[in-house]
């Protein structure tokens, strides 16, 4: 339920209702604009009257929301979030660039491409230490030793990390090593996961998964948040369909639709998305002119020999002519690179 206040309802008045609303067993939560005013109830609203609230003098109109996801709706929260990381911006205006290896390999491998993607115009460095595979015998990752590594390629490049977290029981260590943690998309239901993350105070980026309709990826959202952090962050990275020729299909009106639904920014992995590195130009372009928030793209210095998902990778070079093209899209649209 939204109750949308009056103009010029005074913070007073805004407490008093607060305060009879909460005693009927609802959370509220409030968004105040410089134009507007909104009370957001999450929780069992069965037993609220919209008439009688609406009776009150400072009551403009009461709404029912219909979908279950609250904390992420757009109507609780009218503006865009943006997600600060370490100084840096995720939604609003500027598009955000991720970029690094699918895996850690090794100190020298990681922190040179750390440093070229830096100088090519990416803001983040990606990297996987903890890497969920389909087959027990792919290569699984270095680990907490990867962490390490990333950990020295951020001293040496001064980019922030976004990283991969598999474990509950790894949430403590994430939130003191990574700047920005990562939700695969085999975990995006793993609520025990979410809702450890829900309780420290450090952006997630929450990819949606494998057959995940879009309201489902909205909910394992709502669990984070409704832990108290709401430093959230959504990625399409391509759903499962019946098309084989690509690894995935990306959906690219998932953007769109998920602006319309819900505040929070949107980022785009058109690499787990194909598994095809010559359809990651395109894709990424077609993401930033459909108003995606960023990017997070696969970059490797020789994918060929890549432990990890060598075929979806692209060169340090590619990467930079891909920029220079993202720049001119998003000056087209209006955004910022």
């Amino acid at each position: 339920m939204v109750i949308i206040l009056k103009a010029k309802t005074t913070q007073a008045e805004v407490i008093k209702l607060t305060t009879e609303l909460e005693a009927k067993g609802v959370i509220v939560s409030p968004v105040i604009g410089t134009e507007l005013m909104i009370l957001g109830l999450v929780g069992d609203t069965s037993r609220i009257d919209p008439l009688q609230i609406e009776a009150n003098n400072i009551v403009e109109k009461v709404m029912h929301v219909q979908e279950p996801f609250k904390k992420a709706n757009r109507l609780f929260h009218p503006e865009n979030t943006i997600v600060d990381v370490c100084g840096q911006k995720i939604g609003g205006k500027k598009i955000a660039i991720i970029a690094g290896p699918c895996s850690v390999e090794s100190e020298d491998q990681i922190t040179l491409i750390a440093n070229e993607v830096k100088k090519l115009g990416a803001g983040f460095l990606r990297g996987g230490a903890f890497k969920p595979r389909t087959s027990p015998y792919s290569f699984q990752g270095l680990e907490h030793d990867g962490l390490e590594l990333l950990k020295k390629a951020r001293a040496k490049s001064g980019l922030p990390i976004v990283t991969e977290i598999m474990s509950p029981y790894d949430v403590e260590l994430f939130a003191k090593d990574v700047d920005i943690i990562q939700v695969g998309a085999r975990n995006m239901q793993n609520f025990d996961l979410l809702k450890e993350l829900g309780k420290i105070n450090k952006p997630i980026l929450l990819k949606r998964g494998l057959s995940a309709t879009i309201e489902e990826l909205l909910m394992s959202a709502e669990y984070i948040m409704a832990g108290g952090n709401e430093n959230v962050i959504l990625c399409e990275r391509g759903i499962r369909t019946f098309e084989t020729y690509t690894r995935n299909t990306l959906d690219l009106s998932a953007i769109p639709a998920i602006k319309k639904l819900s505040h929070l920014p949107v980022v785009v992995d058109p690499s787990h998305a194909t598994g095809k590195r010559f359809m990651i130009d395109p894709l990424s372009k077609a993401a930033i002119a459909v108003g995606a928030d960023g990017l997070i793209i696969e970059v490797h210095n020789d994918p060929e020999k890549a432990l990890c998902d060598g075929p979806q990778s692209i060169k340090p070079d590619q990467f930079g002519k891909l920029f220079k093209d993202l720049k001119a899209i998003a000056e087209a649209v209006g955004r910022e690179m």
